[in-house]
This record gives C-alpha cells, structure tokens and sequence, in this order.
C-alpha cells in the first residue's frame, strides 16, 4: 500500500510538471518535441530571467552557457510586469488592443557573422513562439548570422531606427508603412531579419525605387553575395517556410526580402 501510494505521488508530480504554462521545448531538425514543466522549474533556467543576467544585445558569457546548457538558453515566458513595463507607451501603444496575454517573451542566442555568440531576445504572438524559439535554435546551432536581436522598444518603438541598426524584432503596435492597416507585426505574427541588408523595395510607376530603409539602397539588387543576406533556398528561408511561414522577398507588388508571416 504504501508503494502504492508513493507511485500515486510521484505520478501527480511529475504530471503536475508537464501541465506548466511556460512549455520548455527541446528542438530538432524537422519536428519539436515538448518537455512540460514551467521554465524556471527546468534545470538551469532559473538564472535567466530579465531581471537576472540577460542582457539582450550583449555577448554570451560562454561559462554561463556551458553551464546552463545550450537547450535551457531557448525558451518561451509569458509577459510579466517587467517586460509589460519595459512596452506599455513603446511597442504597446495607448490604444493597443491586443491583449498582453496573447503575447509571449521569446528568449535565445544568436551568432553574428564574426561567430560571436550573443544573448537575443523578441515578443511575438502565442501562437508562433515555440515556431520561432525552435527556427533560432536551429540558426543557432548552424552558425546562420544575425546581427542584432533586442526588442524594438530599445529604438522607442521607431521601426525606421530599429532597422538601420539592423535589429531582428517582431511585435510592434503599428500600421503598415503607406497605409492605414495595421502590420502584421502588430499581431506579433510576423517578423524583421537582418533588416539592414533585407530591405523593403517597391518600384514606382516612374521607375524610381522606394527602400525601406533607405541606407540598404545598395542592397535593393539581390545578384551580389554580402553578409546577412537572405535569400531563397538558404536556411533561414528554408526554415521558416517548412514551418508555414510566407516570405515577402517572394511577394509580386513588392519585395519586403527581411520578412516572414503568418
């Protein structure tokens, strides 16, 4: 009996892990396997909250991640106060309706194309979250570059700012560029990658090109090789579509080549 009731225990614990709400998920080429448990309940995660060392922008210390463990440095949290805080005003505007809780905070490392290792991180709808957790995971093991990945807050919210700086991000509370609709991004369902070298080009009537920013003018023609070009068929584009992503560098009005939604 009391084997019994000690199996009985262990069950409901370890039942209780599984049902967290911050999943944990181990990535791996071609399919995501979830390992339940809140995420500061998963060895090694619990050193890594915002207010405890992560420093988006910043160069990885490898002892830290050694000792975390690569897995644990890929994860999805809930918006809490600190993150809302850091929005509220910024990418959240005043009139913003999309709920808080249908957003999440995406933590992972990324490699720059000099192979150095650093801590990123974005806020992206629910929905799309272990997608892009397991996409920069997957980047990351690879060696893809991407340069920047810091919320857009960092740049006020300022898209234009945010993608000089060639800032990979992806919710902010805004229309589309030229429109009254609002941007995907203000769902958090769409995502900027090495925005600088990825530029948004449309051709006008009178044969004059419209690039978004404009200091990526030179890099409107896509026939050169550079750093942190995307570009059909790479990894990065590869990626995303396997996961049901669509690629604005395969739109037919207008190329948008740092883009991917849905």
């Amino acid at each position: 009996m009391v084997k019994n009731v000690l199996y009985t225990l262990s069950f409901l614990l370890f039942s209780s892990l599984a049902m967290g709400t911050n999943d944990y998920s181990v990535c791996n080429e071609g399919y995501v396997s979830s390992i339940g448990g809140e995420m500061e309940k998963n060895a090694g995660c619990s050193g890594l909250t915002l207010n405890n060392g992560w420093k988006a922008g910043k160069e990885a210390d490898s002892t830290e991640v050694a000792r975390l463990g690569i897995d644990n440095c890929f994860a999805v949290e809930k918006i809490d106060k600190t993150i809302a805080d850091r929005i509220r005003g910024k990418s959240y505007k005043d009139g913003c309706n999309i709920p808080l809780d249908n957003l999440r905070y995406v933590r992972v490392l990324h490699r720059d194309y000099e192979g150095r290792t650093l801590y990123g991180e974005l806020i992206c709808d629910k929905s799309i979250a272990e997608d892009l957790k397991c996409i920069f995971h997957q980047l990351y093991d690879a060696g893809y570059p991407i340069e920047r990945m810091v919320l857009i807050d960092n740049y006020g919210a300022d898209d234009v700012k945010s993608m000089s700086d060639n800032n990979t991000s992806c919710f902010n509370y805004r229309k589309v560029a030229g429109s009254n609709s609002l941007s995907k991004h203000s769902l958090g369902k769409a995502i900027d990658i090495n925005p600088l070298y990825n530029p948004y080009v449309k051709k006008k009537n009178n044969g004059t090109m419209v690039v978004n920013p404009e200091q990526s003018r030179k890099y409107a023609l896509r026939n050169g090789k550079f750093r942190y070009k995307i570009e059909k068929g790479d990894l990065c584009y590869r990626l995303f579509k396997s996961r049901g992503f669509r690629w604005g560098g395969e739109w037919r009005t207008v190329k948008d080549y740092q883009h991917f939604e849905k």
